[in-house]
């Protein structure tokens, strides 16, 4: 039995999130992160740009890494085998999104919210195992999709 290595493994994850649906994340992203900063503003307390940021990085891993293998018969011949594999290994798959949601969230922390370089990486660290978990679980949840 050939095992893969980790390399082989990120090509898998990016030939699956190859496909994933980059406009609605996108889009989803912006609009929570702008809904969250304006809720900010008409609710009692201080409007947060550094949580509007990263809660609209975090919708839009997910949407991304959910998007990217909800609908595994469709695509090329390797982004379908990619997207089979991805369902049936889904916390190999989910740590793809948590840490383009954590390399995401570094920046914001550092500069927006103004947090030391520690600091900062401990808070996208979070955010990004959040984004795992919950890619993993609905990936979890998705198994029975990978017929094929």
């Amino acid at each position: 039995m050939n095992e893969l290595t980790r390399s082989d493994e990120m090509s898998l994850a990016g030939a699956a999130l190859r496909g994933a649906p980059w406009k609605a994340a996108a889009i989803s992203g912006a609009v929570v992160a702008a809904t969250s900063l304006f809720m900010g503003w008409i609710l009692p307390g201080p409007a947060d740009l550094t949580w509007a940021l990263c809660v609209g990085i975090s919708l839009f891993s997910l949407v991304a890494g959910i998007g990217a293998i909800s609908r595994p018969q469709e695509g090329d011949r390797v982004t379908r085998q990619a997207r089979l594999w991805s369902l049936r290994h889904p916390w190999r798959f989910a740590l793809y999104p948590g840490l383009g949601a954590a390399i995401l969230m570094y920046p914001v922390q550092l500069v927006v919210d103004g947090e030391g370089v520690f600091g900062a990486a401990w808070d996208a660290l979070w955010g990004g195992a959040l984004v795992y978990l919950i890619t993993g679980v609905l990936t979890l949840s998705m198994r029975g999709r990978a017929k094929g």
